[in-house]
């Protein structure tokens, strides 16, 4: 295997090739212990791709192996007492409805998204319907037949990963409910989850938070590897709403979530280490300030050639305190 992490010794099925992108020591150590020794680890027949780990009584999160070599992929299924909420579907490789059936015991499922991206919600149309932050139906709307081709060579051969293509989903349309930020969703006897909306990773990025846990589960916002949650006067990609990826309006919505951390005490990542504590949110505040009052003074940047080698491209990254990184795009004047 390409990379310069020791293989891991999980239990699914799928079987690394090689890596996009190598991960940070920290996340890939933190990875490596729970998926070799957690003892509430186990994979179910009815999708061995999929590990399933128990970090509350009533919480379940779901490792789904990055099929595009970035970083795995974590899927978080909350078992209310009377109806269950899925956050995202990643590639939807396996039969993941079943796998989610099996846990719950057969109960209702409201399935959502964090974004959009491939990895987070490929697998939506293994489900009838899924709700999102209204700015994200869109971009999900774009999704077809054919946007799994990505994973296969020019031979059908896997690229990034080993898993059989037959156990990728039949795409199929399913009905997208956008709804505004501060849905809340009952799943019975007062069991509350919030959807609040972040933007910064992607143009319709919410995060949701569980009130009975106490645990924001802040999609790819934060993240113990690389926090990709926007740029400063960079637009990046197409849509309606990419003002929301700017790094200003992410910030706008960390300063919300800091003034209602009364409200959580752990944060839920969808990548690498989770549980981590809620005072983590004014250090991520501190160092957006720190970005936006002067970008180019980052902590180390990183250059790479676009395709057809003709124009150079930097992306700059920010230390934030006690944890890991922001990286963030930025166009210095003159440049």
């Amino acid at each position: 295997m390409r990379g310069q992490m020791w293989p891991i010794e999980g239990l699914s099925k799928a079987r690394r090739i090689k890596w996009d992108a190598p991960q940070n020591q920290i996340s890939w150590a933190y990875m490596k212990e729970l998926r070799e020794h957690d003892k509430t680890r186990r994979v179910y027949g009815v999708n061995p791709y999929i590990e399933v780990y128990q970090f509350r009584d009533n919480l379940y999160s779901l490792f789904h192996p990055n099929c595009d070599g970035m970083g795995d992929v974590w899927m978080h299924l909350i078992v209310g007492p009377e109806k269950a909420m899925l956050i995202d579907t990643g590639y939807g490789l396996g039969d993941l409805k079943g796998l989610v059936d099996e846990i719950t015991g057969g109960k209702e499922v409201i399935v959502v998204n964090t974004h959009d991206h491939f990895d987070h919600a490929y697998g939506n149309c293994r489900f009838g319907r899924v709700y999102c932050h209204e700015y994200l139906v869109p971009y999900l709307e774009t999704q077809h037949e054919h946007m799994w081709d990505y994973l296969f060579d020019a031979f059908g051969n896997n690229i990034w990963l080993d898993f059989d293509r037959k156990d990728l989903p039949v795409f199929q349309k399913y009905e997208i409910l956008g709804v505004p930020d501060g849905t809340t969703w009952d799943l019975g006897g007062g069991y509350e989850v919030e959807l609040i909306f972040t933007g910064g990773h992607a143009a319709g990025h919410a995060a949701y938070l569980d009130k009975h846990d106490r645990i924001l589960f802040t999609g790819d916002n934060i993240c113990s590897d690389v926090s990709g949650c926007g740029s400063v006067n960079i637009t990046r990609g197409n849509g309606p709403y990419q003002e929301c990826t700017q790094l200003s309006f992410y910030r706008d919505r960390v300063k919300l979530l800091v003034d209602r951390m009364d409200e959580y005490d752990y944060i839920f990542p969808q990548h690498f280490m989770l549980n981590l504590e809620n005072n983590l949110m004014p250090n991520i505040l501190e160092a957006l300030d720190d970005i936006l009052a002067d970008p180019a003074n980052c902590d180390y940047k990183i250059e790479s050639w676009g395709k057809d080698r003709t124009v150079k491209n930097e992306r700059f990254f920010k230390f934030v305190k006690g944890f890991s990184v922001i990286g963030y795009g930025y166009k210095p004047e003159g440049k």
